[in-house]
């Protein structure tokens, strides 16, 4: 049978109609089209529950029909239902019959009911759609998404397949459209419950309850209805990083009423409280100075916290890991759960803190370095690091030593880096091990010895040195002597001349000739003078001068010998008196001159002032 010949069986007309309803015993008013049934399920093939009406013919609902609605299973036999007839099958003789116009009708009636009367109805949560829910109630309405919960949900699928209790917030009987909320009705019955649950809670009171949400700052837990704020703070005696490390939503725990508002509707919970206070009388239990075994229970980067009852946390700092000058950060060294030998080092019990060291329970690497280890040994490493004020070798694994700038070179330096890098193999003198100081002192330069001391034993007060200056101060100039050794000139000793201001006299750099006045030892310290070393170098000068000149041609030996010339040529003009021979005189006082305009003859004169000055300069440093 092909469809068109299905479709034209199916049609019948009224003419047909009124014979079929004829036919049974039934009249067009008794049973027509839309009209409300009632009947008993007789059986229930593949595609239809057959009803029977009471009449002389079954009805049949498809079992589409019980898809929807609140209960979605299959009648069973035996059971009522209502339906709308809505047409007849003219071959097989039913009425089909429509539950789900019935349930509309009903629905209709029930929405109109409840939004006048402000009444809740069941609702079965059918999908989640744009900005809500499609639920039935009879016939399909909508529940916007901010009336699901009281809270916004992180699982909107959470709620399809659900019943709920709703209320009709609007509803439009002409488009037979329906808005809901689930949202009002938690509302009323949490107010419900909030009444009878301030009337009965007490502070101290003992609950129990179930974890409803968890937050970085504690947990709401749910004690009949109510919900209560458990404190971070007030969940254990000891340290906890998130409360998701304690509880789980929906775990039931037994708490502690610490107090409640019920004008700002607000109920404090603890559960800590519950257990007796392990810091009560700390300081009797753990004494500084003793050693105790914990597990590490969390690490930071400031140090690492050590459980060593429950409660009871205390910490190692990071500069009490480790005896190593280098950071290290505690992940390195520990993990969560290892369980440590620590030291006691000092109780608070008013802060609450307990402070441990893990170093302080291992033997000080610098104790046992001083014993192998003693000053003016020679030691070599590697440069690790460099600052301003030095370079750090290591001595040993895990040991450095310091070597200061002035302990890197006898000639001064402006940087460590100007002599060393990191990475560089150096040698040095070990110089001290300070073990309470956690400080191993080295230095390079005393590798060559004390210059110092050479120094002083080469050297003796009044020896002239060539000199540089260096620096310029108020009170004088400091001039290098060697790499390393400087010595200072006061203004005093300057020039002959009085100095105010030494930079107007030398500059930076200038090479003087300086006398040693005045030398200390002991610190190191050593006095110069540009004006004593003046003095001495003129005297020195006339000394050099008197070795060059020949023993008979003194001054005075010099005024003899012409003395003695003119008393010839007088005694030789006397015996030639009267004689007409002037020439011997003449040519006897000319004899000499050659010897007075001779070189030597004028400049011992010129000394005798450098003599006064000389003796005048070398008397006043006995001033």
């Amino acid at each position: 049978m092909t469809d068109e010949q299905k479709t034209a069986n199916d049609r019948i007309s009224s003419e047909d109609y009124e014979n079929l309803l004829e036919k049974y015993g039934f009249s067009s008013q008794e049973i027509s089209p839309g009209k409300l049934v009632t009947g008993r399920v007789v059986k229930i093939t593949p595609s239809h529950v057959l009803v029977d009406i009471g009449l002389k013919s079954e009805g049949a609902v498809p079992l589409d029909d019980f898809a929807e609605g609140e209960n979605q299973a299959l009648p069973e036999l035996g059971e009522t239902i209502e339906a709308v007839l809505e047409k007849t099958d003219a071959k097989e003789g039913y009425f089909i019959l429509s539950k789900r116009q019935a349930d509309a009708r009903k629905a209709i009636e029930s929405l109109e009911q409840a939004f006048e009367q402000g009444a809740y109805i069941n609702a079965r949560v059918v999908e989640h759609v744009r900005n809500g829910y499609s639920v039935h109630v009879g016939m399909r309405a909508f529940m916007p998404e901010l009336h699901a919960e009281l809270r916004p949900l992180k699982d909107p699928a959470k709620l399809i397949g659900q019943t709920i209790k709703v209320k009709v917030i609007k509803f439009d009987r002409k488009t037979e459209q329906a808005i809901v909320s689930h949202k009002l009705y938690l509302m009323e019955e949490r107010d419900k419950k909030k009444k009878i649950v301030f009337s009965q809670i007490q502070k101290g009171q003992k609950l129990k309850g179930y974890i409803r949400s968890l937050t970085s700052f504690g947990a709401f837990v749910d004690i009949g209805g109510v919900e209560g704020l458990l404190h971070v703070s007030d969940m254990t005696w000891g340290k906890i990083g998130h409360p998701h490390d304690m509880f789980k939503v929906g775990q039931e725990v037994e708490v502690l009423v610490l107090d409640f508002n019920e004008k700002d509707e607000k109920i404090s919970l603890g559960i800590k409280q519950l257990t007796a206070n392990p810091w009560d009388g700390i300081e009797n239990k753990y004494k500084a100075g003793e050693r105790i075994e914990g597990k590490v229970s969390s690490l930071t980067d400031f140090g690492a916290f050590v459980e060593l009852e429950p409660g009871v946390e205390g910490l190692v700092h990071i500069s009490d890991l480790t005896w190593s000058r280098k950071t290290i950060h505690p992940k390195k060294l520990l993990n969560l759960g290892d369980m440590v030998t620590v030291s006691i080092l000092d109780v608070n019990p008013v802060s609450k803190r307990i402070s441990l060291g893990l170093k302080q329970t291992q033997p000080h690497p610098l104790e046992q370095l001083k014993q192998r280890l003693v000053p003016g040994m020679k030691v070599k490493g590697k440069i690790t690091s460099i600052t301003d004020f030095g370079a750090f070798l290591e001595v040993e694994p895990g040991i450095e030593g310091l070597i200061h700038i002035t302990d890197i070179s006898w000639e001064k330096i402006k940087h460590p880096s100007a002599k060393l890098k990191v990475g560089d193999e150096a040698e040095a003198v070990l110089l001290n091990i300070d073990v309470e100081r956690q400080k191993v002192s080295l230095g390079i330069k005393q590798l060559e010895g004390d210059i110092w001391e050479e120094f002083f034993i080469r050297q003796k007060v009044g020896d002239l040195l060539n000199v540089k200056i260096v620096r310029i101060a108020e009170f004088g100039v400091f001039a290098e002597i060697l790499p390393g050794i400087e010595g200072v000139v006061f203004n005093s000793e300057i020039d002959e001349k009085k100095v105010e201001n030494p930079a107007d006299v030398v500059s930076v750099g200038d090479q003087k000739t300086a006398k040693i006045i005045k030398m200390n030892p002991r610190d190191k310290k050593i006095s110069l003078s540009f004006r004593q070393a003046q003095v001495d170098l003129q005297k020195q000068e006339y000394q050099k001068y008197q070795e060059t000149q020949d023993d008979r041609l003194t001054f005075g030996d010099l005024i003899k010998h012409q003395l003695n010339k003119l008393q010839e040529s007088k005694k030789t003009a006397a015996e030639t008196a009267g004689m007409e021979a002037p020439a011997p005189e003449a040519s006897t006082l000319e004899t000499p001159a050659p010897e007075a305009s001779t070189p030597e003859t004028p400049e011992p004169e010129a000394p005798a002032p450098e003599t006064a000055e000389a003796e005048t300069m070398e008397e006043k440093p006995n001033d």
